[in-house]
């Protein structure tokens, strides 16, 4: 995610935070490099121009110059002009208490409204609502069955249009069917054009006087960069939009999308797809992403995402098992499998502070505990939970089986010894454990 953008202001941000002393020719240049890596991300040309201009302003001056810490003081600035591009703080969904909260999803063919609208009632539903479905694309003729293949697989119920009725007509029933099924939120999945036109506003415009939507959602593809902006400033003057959910975000490099649109709209980014699964949709955190872009990690969102996955009891008995050195392969494997569930191996040491660097060496290879799953698997359940046993024949059977070789396995023998004994420390460690049933506890 913003891979790009983030190796290049990262390598700014070690440069420059680490000075003792810096002067205004350091801190010129570093903006002019920071003005580039922008430039370079599809950044929106006005949106670049005013972010360097208030960062010159505050920058270059007594308050940073000549403070105690100066390159720590750069960044801290760098950091939350950043936060403040990106929108500043989270915006969430503003759905109507007691009444059914209709949401409208517009945008352009190909931005993924029809997989953002089960994204988002699948969200919906984690969160305690009863959402509802609408297929109101009636010019793609493959949208409302789409939909619906995504309704059965989340079990929403969704509506679509009988023969002869109108874009209106199923958006009127749709509302007239959460109300007497008990549902409260209406997701309304509108047609897409491959650019802005009159039709397509006018449709779009119709729906927006017909249901008065809670939220009038932009769906933009994150990887078309500023033109994703410019797309939402035209809808917004048309429509009203309140705001934007940025599919996508995981396979985009360069940041175009998500450093323009609040400057370009005034709109904030509400949720991004991470991801092509129907639970891959999240909050936009600001500050989390302005953490990211600059190569500072992102633990907060790493610790929610196992807090999904790992109760508290789970936690504690991680601990006790390290503590009485009875963690075993079976634990480790089961560890490997909690871990995908939260999504995949980068994803997650891109949240981690200084493993930017580790993932563009290389040196972190996802493919690896594929194979260190598929060679625990060729193991008997009596091997991984005692592997002293594995003896030379036992391990010759279990790289046939994962299709490895026998110095696989012996790498996976080591690592999993030298693991044990690193986190054994950590485990025996008050203060550790004091902080990871903090993190874990209060659920």
């Amino acid at each position: 995610m913003l891979e790009g953008l983030s190796r290049k202001l990262g390598d700014i941000v070690r440069e420059v935070g680490g000075k003792s002393h810096i002067s205004e020719r350091n801190v010129r240049d570093a903006i002019e490099e920071i003005k580039n890596a922008l430039l370079e991300a599809d950044v929106n040309l006005r949106v670049v121009r005013r972010f360097v201009n208030a960062t010159v302003r505050d920058a270059v001056g007594e308050a940073v110059l000549r403070s105690v810490a100066p390159g720590q003081r750069f960044v801290k600035l760098l950091y939350d002009r950043l936060v403040a591009l990106l929108g500043d703080e989270r915006s969430d969904l503003q759905l109507r208490s007691g009444h059914v909260s209709p949401l409208l999803l517009v945008g352009l063919q190909g931005a993924g409204k029809t997989t953002a609208a089960a994204k988002i009632a699948w969200f919906l539903m984690r969160q305690g609502h009863r959402p509802m479905l609408v297929a109101a694309d009636l010019a793609r003729p493959a949208a409302a069955d789409q939909l619906e293949t995504l309704g059965q697989g989340i079990g929403v119920a969704v509506i679509r249009a009988v023969d002869g009725e109108s874009v209106l007509d199923v958006a009127r029933r749709g509302m007239q069917t959460a109300a007497r099924d008990g549902a409260d939120v209406v997701i309304v999945d509108t047609a897409g054009r491959l650019q802005v036109d009159e039709k397509l506003m006018a449709e779009v415009v119709h729906l927006r006087r017909e249901l008065d939507p809670a939220e009038v959602l932009l769906v933009a593809d994150s990887m078309t960069g500023q033109t994703a902006a410019e797309v939402a400033k035209a809808f917004d003057e048309q429509v009203g939009l309140t705001g934007v959910v940025l599919t996508k975000l995981d396979s985009d490099t360069r940041g175009g999308a998500a450093l323009s649109i609040k400057g370009v709209t005034g709109k904030p980014i509400k949720l991004v797809g991470t991801g092509e699964k129907v639970e891959d949709l999240e909050p936009f955190h600001p500050d989390r992403i302005a953490s990211r872009i600059l190569g500072m990690g992102d633990v907060v969102s790493l610790v929610e995402q196992a807090q999904e996955t790992i109760s508290e009891e789970d936690a504690t008995d991680l601990v006790r098992k390290l503590q009485r050195s009875t963690f075993s392969l079976e634990d480790y494997l089961e560890q490997l499998r909690r871990m995908k569930k939260m999504g995949s191996l980068t994803s997650m040491l891109e949240k981690v502070p200084g493993m930017q660097a580790a993932l563009d060496s290389g040196k972190v290879n996802e493919k690896d505990l594929g194979r260190e799953e598929a060679m625990m698997l060729s193991m008997t359940l009596g091997e991984r939970r005692n592997p002293r046993i594995l003896g030379p024949a036992r391990r010759r059977r279990v790289a046939r089986g994962s299709g490895t070789s026998v110095s696989d396995v012996n790498r996976l023998l080591k690592k999993f010894t030298q693991m044990t004994v690193a986190m054994k420390k950590m485990a025996t460690n008050k203060k550790y454990q004091e902080q990871m049933m903090a993190q874990f506890g209060g659920r």
